[in-house]
């Protein structure tokens, strides 16, 4: 009975995104083949790729329409309002990471923009920290794992969910799941609600980083993959990583910005969006 409330209480996509990642699990114990020309960050590519595949289609056959009908429907300052408002959340949890990491400057700048914002703009509909020129300093529980040294391991692709690593799939759904203000919402229609208006909102926002993926990227695999692995590692290391290669014989490429947006399929998991 406990295991059916819990399953009760969780949200579709944390329930996806847990079955999603014990399948990868359970497949790469089992030793799935990766052929003598694999990457060695992306071990598990024939798996992922399939999986990005299956994520292409329903993006394609669902999300992608319903999130450009929300785009042409939703004036911009409504979308805008929206943003502001999972930012700010993201904006706690970016606290207690600062804080996990030593950084107390971030810290406190990251609660001085959750308590302004919350208060003076509207539960944070408004962003009025960035026009009074308090940085934002985005960070979750895969940055803090990262920045104590644990290492991401084999990239992975999770169903619906999208791109991830092993170490930031589970702090996403452990830690991360629990500190996203959302889930203490204890209506659970309300919260399912908010969670899809989080997506989906993400996902209108990358409709332009998508049709760029279509027109430009030869393997739209291969750079979404290349892409996610560096932002994160740049995200890490707060856009100053190390020299990969005295460490990594095969370093992950690096061709994009920190604060660059990732072209995806349906969003990477995370419990709020963080905008710059």
């Amino acid at each position: 009975m406990s295991i059916i409330l819990t399953i009760q209480r969780a949200t579709p996509w944390r329930i996806v995104g847990v079955v999603g990642f014990l399948a990868v699990l359970v497949v790469s114990l089992c030793g799935c083949a990766t052929g003598p020309m694999a990457n060695p960050h992306d071990p598990l590519e024939p798996l992922n790729r399939s999986i990005y595949g299956f994520n292409d289609a329903v993006d394609r056959a669902l999300v992608k329409p319903v999130a450009t009908v929300y785009q042409d429907v939703m004036p911009q300052p409504v979308r805008k309002g929206v943003t502001n408002f999972f930012a700010n959340l993201q904006d706690a949890w970016s606290g207690v990471n600062n804080a996990l990491q030593l950084k107390a400057s971030d810290s406190v700048l990251s609660f001085t923009r959750f308590g302004l914002n919350t208060v003076l703009g509207v539960v944070g509909l408004v962003d009025v920290a960035s026009g009074m020129g308090i940085e934002r300093h985005t960070k979750d529980f895969g940055h803090t794992l990262g920045y104590w040294g644990v290492p991401p391991g084999p990239y992975l692709v999770l169903p619906l969910l999208g791109p991830s690593t092993v170490r930031d799939a589970t702090a996403s759904m452990t830690v991360d799941a629990q500190g996203n203000l959302l889930s203490n919402v204890s209506d659970v229609p309300t919260r399912n609600t908010v969670t899809v208006l989080n997506l989906l909102n993400r996902r209108a926002s990358l409709l332009g980083a998508s049709q760029m993926l279509d027109e430009v990227a030869l393997d739209p695999y291969t750079f979404t993959r290349d892409a996610f692995l560096q932002r994160r590692r740049n995200a890490v290391y707060d856009g100053n990583p190390p020299d990969e290669a005295e460490t990594d014989p095969d370093p992950a490429p690096a061709f994009l910005p920190a604060d660059a947006p990732l072209p995806s399929t349906p969003p990477s998991p995370s419990p709020s969006p963080s905008p710059n």
